[in-house]
């Protein structure tokens, strides 16, 4: 990614340092927000597709959103945590090519972050669960977006800066690098914006090759060969994605997200979803207690 290309902005919806016991125990939690994590007593663990985690005192963790993760606390965990929720105009996210728990060891400064983000949003907790599946509800992630409105313009400012230096420290680690080694073409970038501006109409590979001005089965080539996916696939997963987004962010109906990602039918918009998920609609709404 060129530094140019870089439009998302963080805005800030939890945080707060917690203990935790066993009760903290979460399995296939997907959240539409990142979620970072400072810990600073006790042992947990936090899965992802590929391996369980262990949180260790004096690390950083990170999830991005749209990540399955699996919590888990054997006995106690103390931590500091913020929530945040990544916006583009374009739908591009930071880490699309990096949906895996990321951990870096601490530094004194993270602390005082942390702790001046507590400062500047008091309130923010979430003392009545720390239930993923219950702060998920549409409701309450309205509730704490609308809570950036309520503080100081100097504090809001100062939060995101925070929030900033903080994900600069992960784009900073061997993980992240390691996926950026690829200049992408800006062809195929101009593609990937296209599809995510694009999602509820019909985008065909020969639509999008015709607009790149190369041939079909070469576009395709290329594309997969930066993007990890086929372009009809990665067109999937990217309306699925932010159907995803849609059922636990707003109170539309499942059939009107159906249309506003792009699918013809409400039965396709569920075959797809689940083959890409592993639950169907309404199973994922259920089991983060949309309402």
């Amino acid at each position: 990614m060129e530094n140019t290309d870089f439009k998302s902005t963080f805005s800030l919806l939890n945080a707060d340092y917690v203990q935790l016991n066993k009760n903290w125990n979460y399995r296939n939690v997907i959240s539409p927000f990142y979620r970072i994590y400072l810990i600073d007593e006790g042992i947990g663990s936090l899965g992802d597709a590929d391996r369980a985690h262990v949180l260790e005192q004096g690390y950083l963790y990170m999830v991005p959103s749209f990540t399955l993760c699996n919590h888990h606390c054997p006995k106690y965990l103390s931590q500091f945590y913020i929530h945040v929720l990544e916006e583009s105009a374009d739908g591009t996210s930071l880490f699309s090519s990096n949906r895996k728990i990321h951990k870096i060891e601490s530094i004194p400064e993270d602390i005082i972050r942390f702790k001046k983000i507590l400062h500047l949003n008091p309130g923010r907790d979430l003392r009545r669960t720390d239930n993923p599946r219950e702060y998920e509800k549409q409701p309450s992630l309205a509730g704490f977006q609308k809570r950036n409105n309520l503080i100081p313009l100097s504090d809001y400012i100062e939060t995101k800066g925070l929030i900033l230096e903080m994900i600069a420290r992960f784009l900073k680690s061997d993980s992240f690098k390691s996926s950026e080694t690829k200049k992408i073409p800006s062809v195929i970038l101009d593609s990937v914006n296209y599809i995510l501006t694009n999602l509820q109409s019909n985008i065909t590979v020969e639509h999008l090759s015709e607009r790149a001005c190369y041939n079909a089965n070469y576009f395709s080539r290329i594309f997969t060969n930066y993007t990890g996916e086929r372009p009809l696939a990665y067109i999937q997963k990217k309306r699925i994605e932010r159907a995803q987004y849609l059922i636990i962010t707003t109170q539309l109906s499942l059939s009107e997200i159906a249309v506003e990602t792009g699918f013809e039918s409400l039965s396709y918009f569920s075959r797809t979803f689940k083959d890409i998920t592993g639950q169907t609609p309404t199973q994922y709404k259920k089991i983060n207690n949309v309402v």
